[in-house]
Order: structure tokens, then sequence, then C-alpha cells
């Protein structure tokens, strides 16, 4: 990554914001068994971030895998213990877990759609807002 971006560092990455600076994370934990959803909780975690941005290949959580039952429902907000209770698939359950428990609402989105990253940065209403 140095190349490109500087090691992870929470203190470093609270000063860069204090100072109003945008701060992306990537990649994972350098750890096994936690995927890169349960870093990207864990990070927002840590530096006591509004919101968690999930981008994926569909725009929200469903009732079903859109990509495969053409039926599926699209919700514009969703709780935690419902995606718990649906058995839904939104990310990891560790990573669900951790923002459940931390009240760090998820918005998820549709990333491939261009200008919807800055959409949802601007509070635009797009994806599924996940919450406690």
């Amino acid at each position: 990554m140095e190349p490109i971006g500087e090691f992870y560092s929470k203190q470093k990455a609270v000063d860069y914001l204090t100072e109003g600076y945008v701060t992306i994370f990537s990649a994972g934990t350098g750890n096994p068994y936690f995927t890169t959803d349960t870093g990207s909780s864990l990070r927002g975690i840590e530096i006591e971030a509004d919101v968690m941005l999930k981008g994926t290949r569909v725009d929200g959580v469903y009732t079903a895998d859109p990509e495969k039952d053409p039926t599926a429902t699209k919700y514009d907000k969703i709780s935690f213990d419902e995606i718990y209770h649906k058995d839904l698939r939104v990310m990891d359950l560790t990573a669900t877990t951790m923002c459940k428990e931390n009240n760090l609402p998820i918005v998820v989105f549709d990333m491939d759609t261009k200008g919807n990253l800055l959409k949802v940065i601007n509070g635009e209403n797009i994806g599924t807002l996940v919450h406690v």
C-alpha cells in the first residue's frame, strides 16, 4: 500500500478526518477468517464513523438475492434484527453483529452505477439503510 497510501493508524485516520481530509480504508485486517466486511466494520467502529458504506453489485438489501430471484423486493430501510430473523446475507454475520452492537448503521448501495458513491456521500436516499 505504501506507494499509494499509508499503513493504517487509528490516530492518523482520526487526525486526518478532524483536519477535514477524506480518508479511504482499503484491504482487510491481514488476519485469517476475517473478511473485508469485518475489516470495514472494525475500522468504522474504531474511528467512530457515522455510517458504514457497503458498495455491492445490487442496489440494496432484498427479500432474496435479486440476481437469482426476479420476485425479490427491495427494502429502503431494515433493522439488524430483521436481517437476522429473515436470514438475509447483507455481509458476513461477524461484521453485521459488530455494526449492530456498536450502533454503526450501514448503507448498502450499487457501487457499479456511475455517480452512486457521490450520491450516497451527499446523503441522497439510494440503496438500503440498515439500522438498530
